[in-house]
């Protein structure tokens, strides 16, 4: 019996790598390894190691070091830089940094949530082919095209990805882990019910402005009277945002550091974000909710709602890209061939069932 072939999975915030983790436990058959995001870049190297500029980036020390908390936990095995191995497949939470020996291995990206908002400076780093990280948010990733294949959200996510630049042919909707069966946070044991809930975003930690006074009172006038809920961004200034909403809210508001994000939004009747991927829970379970987003937009962007089954998927596709022999593009014409008569043939069966 010959070797197993080796996946290396690059994680970055706890969801990513939860999410890297839920992929590879459906690939049991390789030798699956793990790696927080890295860059050969000199200059984000050296912004990363002498500089606190980056410490809330995922590539940044304390980012890895909760993520192989996590993965330790799990018994995974850890190789950190990619660099004890040769890999035959490489799975990455974002394209924004691809380091040179990555661009010699068969790729997949993976969305994890919520794309941020372009901005000015995002278009200008765009237009003049800088370094996307510069961008110090996710508003450009997925939009690289240096990936070979690309799972995306939604149908929304494909043509906002594709729209961004990424080659349309390369994009597979598969829904995202976490995000694809937010029925299953109804079932809860959160003590708190029917109150306007507050999912904060670390915007001022990740150099993006806020006026968090004017964004706490607008809650407040939202909320009308009705309990508020607070559940802050892990990587928010605890102690400056508490007493923030102190100063600024009823006595009775509750405001929580940790806890199950998703329980929450299940428990409430309206929900307030800013730019957190937690809106799409609100959205798939009905609820009313406000973002700095158009509304409109997240609702063709939500992610879709498989039962839980997108891990399975992009397993699923994975195991064929490793698998296969010849060049990426013939596999993108094959694969996609299997797909259309996959689906024919589902359409079919439905379609004599109701006849039947």
């Amino acid at each position: 019996m010959g070797m197993s072939k080796k996946i290396l999975f690059l994680t970055g915030s706890l969801n990513q790598t939860s999410q890297m983790y839920q992929v590879a436990s459906a690939l049991g058959e390789f030798d699956c390894w793990f790696s927080q995001l890295f860059t050969d870049h000199p200059l984000v190297n050296f912004l990363k190691n002498k500089t606190r500029l980056l410490d809330k980036t995922i590539i940044s020390e304390p980012h890895r070091k909760k993520a192989e908390a996590y993965l330790k936990e799990r018994d995974c095995a850890i190789d950190y830089g990619g660099s004890r191995h040769r890999y035959d497949l490489i799975v990455c939470c974002s394209d924004l940094i691809v380091p040179a020996p990555l661009k010699q291995t068969r790729t997949v990206w993976i969305q994890e949530g919520m794309i941020d908002k372009m901005t000015l400076l995002s278009r200008i780093i765009k237009a003049l082919r800088l370094p996307p990280t510069w961008c110090f948010n996710t508003s450009l990733n997925g939009s690289t095209n240096q990936c070979d294949l690309y799972c995306a959200a939604s149908d929304g996510y494909r043509d906002y990805i594709s729209g961004m630049g990424t080659d349309p042919g390369k994009i597979w909707v598969t829904g995202t882990p976490n995000y694809d069966h937010a029925a299953q946070f109804l079932d809860n044991d959160f003590p708190y019910h029917d109150y306007v809930m507050v999912a904060t975003t670390d915007m001022r930690e990740t150099a993006r402005p806020e006026n968090r006074v004017r964004f706490i009172k607008k809650c407040v006038a939202i909320a009308a009277g009705r309990p508020l809920l607070f559940k802050l961004h892990p990587n928010e200034n605890f102690d400056r945002a508490i007493g923030e909403i102190r100063q600024h809210t009823p006595e009775d508001t509750a405001i929580f550091t940790e806890g199950n994000t998703q329980h929450m939004i299940a428990n409430c009747s309206e929900l307030i974000t800013q730019y957190s991927t937690v809106v799409y829970t609100g959205i798939a379970l009905g609820k009313k909710v406000h973002s700095y987003f158009d509304v409109r937009q997240l609702k063709r962007l939500s992610p879709l709602q498989n039962g839980g089954t997108s891990a399975e998927q992009i397993a699923t596709l994975c195991r064929s890209f490793i698998d296969f022999d010849g060049p990426v593009q013939d596999f993108l014409h094959q694969y996609k061939e299997q797909q259309d008569a996959a689906l024919l043939y589902f359409i079919n069966e439905k379609e004599q069932s109701y006849a039947g």
